[in-house]
């Protein structure tokens, strides 16, 4: 699926408490904030994500899951028995995180939001052709780990979730260049 827009385009900031050149090559002090288009390929191009919820004891529960971004909103599942759907009906906040597990290069990016569940069996078929697009023979194939997530999707099996994000934040290494990137929706 080809870059998407968001709905809306955020307001973009650096952090330069955290942001800093630590490398002696030229232009390296030339910090900047990471683009919010950079942070869309990070979200497309990963495939898993780490949900963060809240149980209703305060405690978090971190857990990984497939997600896609479609039309401005992050969308991820899990099953209605399962903790984090438990934690969700308590406490919709939850946060998304995603991105290099590397110390000189990469982008991390964090998506903080609500999760809504979803019902409308027209946007729960878009986020089905959005993980067919994004994970293909995974979800496509007989033989894919998750084979048969669409019609968990339709039944109810699962339940659809969609983060709208209200803050992102990219955290960006490249050789020595370490930026804090703050994106308000």
């Amino acid at each position: 699926m080809p870059t998407q827009e968001p709905v809306q385009q955020p307001a973009t900031e650096l952090d330069a408490r955290y942001s800093s050149a630590l490398s002696p090559r030229p232009g390296a002090a030339d910090v900047t904030a990471t683009e919010w288009t950079e942070a869309l390929r990070t979200m497309e191009a990963a495939e898993i994500f780490w949900v963060s919820t809240v149980r209703p004891d305060g405690r978090l529960h971190v857990t990984p899951v497939i997600a896609a971004w479609h039309e401005g909103v992050l969308y991820f599942s899990t099953g209605p028995g399962e903790q984090k759907a438990k934690n969700l009906a308590h406490n919709r906040h939850c946060a998304l995180t995603t991105g290099a597990n590397s110390l000189t290069e990469g982008l991390d990016v964090v998506i903080e939001g609500e999760a809504s569940p979803v019902s409308d069996p027209a946007v729960v078929e878009e986020v089905i052709t959005a993980y067919e697009t994004k994970y293909g023979p995974h979800i496509t194939s007989p033989e894919g780990t998750f084979h048969g997530i669409g019609d968990a999707f339709r039944k109810g099996d699962a339940v659809v979730y969609a983060v709208a994000p209200a803050t992102g934040y990219g955290f960006g290494r490249d050789d020595g260049v370490y930026t804090h990137t703050r994106w308000a929706f």
